[in-house]
């Protein structure tokens, strides 16, 4: 029945207009086709009787080759300026916040290397299953991975700040 509906769907778009047509002992046909009094016109939701008209022509006008280049990029001059004293401190702002994080990335890393223990950090008591301990150490020693990944990343867009 889906299938039906499915393929019956996909014969209204393609077609526009599907009709469903009953002989005298009640078996139905689906056609495109008005084929006698017994006929109908299938009211499908979502399905498009005709297709949509175009108001835009198919191809644009042509233009003139400079035209179009002078077109397509706007000029260097374009952009809205910053002056440099308030790109100063555009800049300078960005470097604080970003030494905050820095700062907030290396005592994380500090806290995270002081859990760890050298690797060797204390079993808590959920941790009766020695698996349980092997993952959580895994763990630990992945988030300081990632955390001196980050302190490292802050560095680099600290050096490139002008």
């Amino acid at each position: 029945m889906a299938l039906m509906a499915g393929l019956l769907g996909a014969a209204a778009q393609a077609h526009g207009q599907l009709y469903v047509c009953a002989d005298a002992q009640g078996h139905k046909t689906y056609t495109d086709k008005r084929a006698g009094a017994g006929c109908k016109l299938l009211d499908l939701p979502g399905a498009m009787t005709e297709p949509p008209r175009r108001t835009a022509p198919l191809a644009a006008p042509a233009r003139p080759a400079t035209q179009a280049a002078a077109t397509a990029a706007p000029a260097a001059g374009a952009f809205p300026r910053v002056d440099g004293a308030e790109q100063r401190a555009r800049d300078l702002d960005r470097r604080q916040i970003l030494q905050d994080e820095l700062r907030s990335e290396e005592q994380k890393l500090a806290a995270q290397r002081l859990e760890f223990n050298e690797g060797q950090p204390e079993r808590q008591g959920n941790e009766r299953n020695y698996a349980k301990y092997q993952e959580r150490v895994a763990q630990l020693k992945d988030n300081i991975s990632r955390t001196q990944q980050n302190i490292d990343a802050l560095k680099r867009e600290i050096a490139n700040i002008r």
